[in-house]
């Protein structure tokens, strides 16, 4: 039963990050986005939590860095709605 679940949990992240790439290729979201970030933040996230219970190492670094890409995105994306409100 807890493999299912840990299995949902992986599934559901795979779509997400999957799903913001095809979004991002029918340009219904934008790389600077906040759809786009927050689908593959959420997605590689919860890809972390699947991989608590089967570890590989390879999908444990490939989702940091997924994760650090998605905060920067995140960053750029608030800092230019920031310049924008104070113009």
């Amino acid at each position: 039963m807890i493999s299912l679940m840990f299995d949902i949990i992986g599934m559901t992240g795979t779509f997400l990050v999957v799903g913001a790439f095809f979004l991002l290729q029918l340009e219904k979201a934008t790389p600077d986005g906040l759809l786009y970030n927050m689908m593959n933040l959420t997605g590689a996230i919860l890809l972390l939590i699947s991989l608590c219970y089967n570890f590989n190492l390879a999908s444990f670094v490939i989702e940091l860095f997924w994760i650090a890409a998605s905060l920067i995105g995140l960053y750029k994306y608030i800092k230019s709605k920031r310049t924008l409100a104070a113009n």
